[in-house]
């Protein structure tokens, strides 16, 4: 399918609990990125799960952010499955890390330019190598590792110069969520390059320091359990408050679609004169 720019800005969405998630594909999200690059359009998308989606919840300025942005893709399969429910039967997850790499590979072809900014020391770094031996001929034209503080206005400014100076038309953001998304809404327009994507635990995974899921758990939707059991410490709030809160949610939000129904399909028409 091609897209054309009008078509890039007007990806359905399907809102859940207050998130406009974009109703795609992953092969629909990648041909929406070329039609940015090649129109020079300079968006952001925010690729998210049910963390996210709760998040959003708790801070009004990120969930902005996300309805602001030009893509939200469906990160986990919750997602996935409350789109197909809401009649967008082919949408499909569109996972950081395989977004990290399907685009890499069709970067091969368009030769886009990549800059990966965030992680920890060395990170973006190592990312790069290794992205660079998986796809021989992938560009990559700089990496950043900010300091675990808030950058001075100067330093900022210095970033962008170095990111601007690079010349990409992707930018890598590796801070997590919601320091990512925070990141690229501050700097849309800034950075001169079309497309900013954030992608949190993708630099760790595809530099080799974490291990992802077994795929039969990520399409179960199991995934988070998998990585509960690795990063215990620092992810059992994220899973074992958001997902509960998340299921109840939703199916309060069935059950008042469901009573909404019954009462349109027995509501009689009022008698008139």
């Amino acid at each position: 399918m091609l897209w054309r720019k009008s078509d890039a800005l007007e990806v359905k969405r399907v809102d859940v609990l207050g998130v406009k998630v974009s109703a795609v594909s992953m092969d629909e999200a990648l041909d929406v990125l070329d039609c940015w690059i090649t129109e020079d359009a300079r968006s952001y998308v925010c690729v998210t799960g049910v963390h996210g989606v709760m998040e959003s919840r708790r801070d009004d300025r990120l969930r902005d952010i996300h309805n602001n942005a030009g893509l939200v893709t469906p990160d986990g399969m919750p997602l996935v499955w409350w789109s197909r429910a809401a009649g967008c039967r082919h949408v499909t997850r569109v996972y950081g890390p395989d977004l990290v790499l399907a685009t890499c590979q069709r970067s091969l072809t368009t030769g886009y330019r990549h800059f990966f900014y965030g992680g920890n020391d060395g990170v973006a770094d190592l990312l790069a190598k290794r992205l660079t031996q998986k796809f021989p001929g992938l560009v990559v034209t700089g990496t950043y590792t900010p300091p675990f503080r808030p950058l001075t206005p100067e330093e900022d400014a210095e970033v962008v110069a170095r990111i601007n100076a690079a010349s990409p038309e992707i930018v890598w953001v590796g801070l997590s969520t919601p320091k990512q998304e925070y990141w690229m809404a501050e700097h849309v327009g800034r950075i001169n390059a079309p497309v900013m994507i954030g992608v949190g635990a993708a630099f760790d995974f595809h530099a080799g320091l974490k291990k992802q899921a077994p795929v039969w758990m990520q399409h179960s939707g199991l995934e988070w359990l998998f990585r509960l059991a690795s990063e215990p410490r620092r992810l059992w709030k994220r899973y074992l408050v958001n997902n509960p809160a998340f299921i109840s949610l939703a199916l309060q939000e069935i059950w008042r679609a469901r009573f909404a129904n019954r009462v349109g399909v027995g509501a009689q028409p009022e008698h008139v004169g």
